[in-house]
Parts: C-alpha cells; sequence; structure tokens
C-alpha cells in the first residue's frame, strides 16, 4: 500500500506555503538530511503526489482583471473529449471541472477585460455540443487558494490504476 507519512506530509506543506524553500530549511525543519529531503520530494513526484511547484501571479497587478465562472450547458456527452481538448487549450481557462447539476462544466476564467470576455464566451459557445453558457463575475475574491492539507494517509490509487 502506497502511504504518506509525517515527514512526507510536512514537506508538503512547507512546499505549498513558501514554493521557494531551500532544501536545506526543509531538512533542518523536518529532521533529514538533505539527500534524504530530495529522495522524498522525487519519490512524492513519481507516486503523483507532488505535481510541481509553481509561481503564483497576481492577476489584477499584471492586467487580468476580470475573473468569471461560466457554467456551460452541453447538448450531450458525444462531445465531451472535443470540449475538454478545446477548453484546455485556451490560456483564459484556468480551471475547467465537469458538474452535476444545472450544466455539465464550469470554467474558471481570467482575462483583461469584459470585451475579453466576451471573445472568449463566443469561443467557448462555437465549441460542437454546446448548448448555452451563464456566466458569473467576481466581484471582490475574499480567499482564493491551492493549499491542501496533506496528513499521514494511505493514498489513494492513481487514475486509469
Amino acid at each position: 500500500m502506497d502511504k504518506l507519512d509525517a515527514i512526507d506530509a510536512q514537506i508538503l506543506d512547507l512546499l505549498q506555503r513558501e514554493g521557494r524553500i531551500k532544501r536545506t530549511d526543509i531538512a533542518e525543519a523536518v529532521g533529514l538530511s538533505i539527500p534524504s529531503v530530495s529522495d522524498r520530494m522525487r519519490k512524492l513526484e513519481g507516486r503523483g503526489v507532488l505535481r510541481g511547484v509553481h509561481a503564483r501571479l497576481d492577476a489584477k497587478r499584471i492586467g487580468h482583471d476580470v475573473t468569471a465562472f461560466v457554467f456551460v450547458q452541453s447538448a450531450g456527452s458525444e462531445h465531451y473529449d472535443a470540449f475538454v481538448t478545446v477548453v484546455t487549450a485556451m490560456d483564459e481557462v484556468q480551471e475547467l471541472h465537469s458538474v452535476t447539476g444545472d450544466g455539465s462544466h464550469v470554467l474558471k476564467v481570467r482575462v483583461r477585460t469584459t470585451t475579453d470576455l466576451e471573445r472568449l464566451l463566443a469561443a467557448v459557445q462555437a465549441v460542437p455540443g454546446v448548448r448555452g453558457t451563464r456566466t458569473s463575475l467576481v466581484l471582490p475574491t475574499h480567499k482564493e487558494t491551492t493549499y491542501l492539507r496533506a496528513e499521514p494517509m494511505t493514498l489513494a490509487p492513481l487514475e486509469g490504476q
């Protein structure tokens, strides 16, 4: 059974809180050598738990002032794969979720202007199988994070296994 132990969880927590943390600081925090920390990080990546460490940009500071959630209604499932392929290639789409309820997908998008949003909506609506969209503009964002608390546990299997 593939497990996540307390030290792995602590390493993941440190990396999420400060992606630029040095391995020496991680090693000191978890009480291991630098090579041991590097080995654990490599194994966490290999096991599909650690999927990279990324820079987080301030969207408004770089001119992406409009955030919206786009709810997509599809005509059926025959265009599902093509829809996912087309929409994931759109840089403005930050998240794409298949959902239940009133629609088939929810997109989180960021664009510079409402004119850009209008163009993006037209592109999404032109994808075969899209019956319609409903859009909600975001006003102030009070919390936005990708942080997940990692705890010692047995890992869920990777998709496709």
